[in-house]
C-alpha cells in the first residue's frame, strides 16, 4: 500500500513538471520510458539465473545496464534544462519524481526477493502460542 502511494507521488511530480501552466512542456514525461526500462535487465537476468544456474557475471551486467538507465533518467532532464528545452522548475520536479520512483522500485524489489523466513512471528498458531507464553513470562517477571 505504501509503495503504491510513493509511486503515485513520484508520478504526480513528473506530471506536475509537465502540466503546470508556467512550465507547459511535456518533454519531462520522457523519463517514464526509463521507468519502464529500468527494472527489465535485472528481472530478466534474475529469471535467467534461476533457470540456468549461471554465474554472477550476468547479474553484474544486468545491474550495470540498470544503473546506466537510472543515470540517464537523471541526466536527461538536466540536459534538457541546460539547452532551455524545459524550465529549471520542471527539471527539479522531474528529479524529485525520479528519486521517489526509484526508491519505490528499490522497496518493491527488496520486498519481492526477501527470504521466506522473514515472516512475522504471529503467522502460524504454534508461533502465536509461543509468543503469548513469552509475553506472559515477561509480564510476570517484570511486574512488582
Amino acid at each position: 500500500m505504501s509503495l503504491a502511494f510513493a509511486g503515485s507521488i513520484g508520478m504526480t511530480l513528473v506530471i506536475l513538471a509537465c502540466a503546470l501552466p508556467d512550465l507547459n512542456s511535456w518533454w519531462p514525461f520522457i523519463v517514464v520510458i526509463f521507468y519502464l526500462l529500468a527494472p527489465l535487465p535485472t528481472m530478466l537476468m534474475k529469471r535467467f539465473n534461476d533457470y540456468s544456474g549461471s554465474g554472477n557475471a550476468n547479474m553484474d551486467l544486468a545491474v550495470f545496464i540498470t544503473m546506466g538507465i537510472v543515470v540517464s533518467s537523471f541526466a536527461l532532464p538536466i540536459i534538457m534544462a541546460r539547452v532551455n528545452a524545459i524550465a529549471w522548475t520542471a527539471c527539479n520536479f522531474t528529479l524529485c519524481g525520479n528519486i521517489v520512483v526509484y526508491l519505490t522500485f528499490i522497496g518493491f524489489f527488496l520486498t519481492l526477493y526477501q527470504e521466506d523466513t522473514d515472516y512475522s512471528l504471529c503467522q502460524y498458531p504454534e508461533n502465536r502460542m509461543q509468543l503469548t507464553r513469552w509475553i506472559k513470562g515477561l509480564l510476570i517477571t517484570y511486574t512488582f
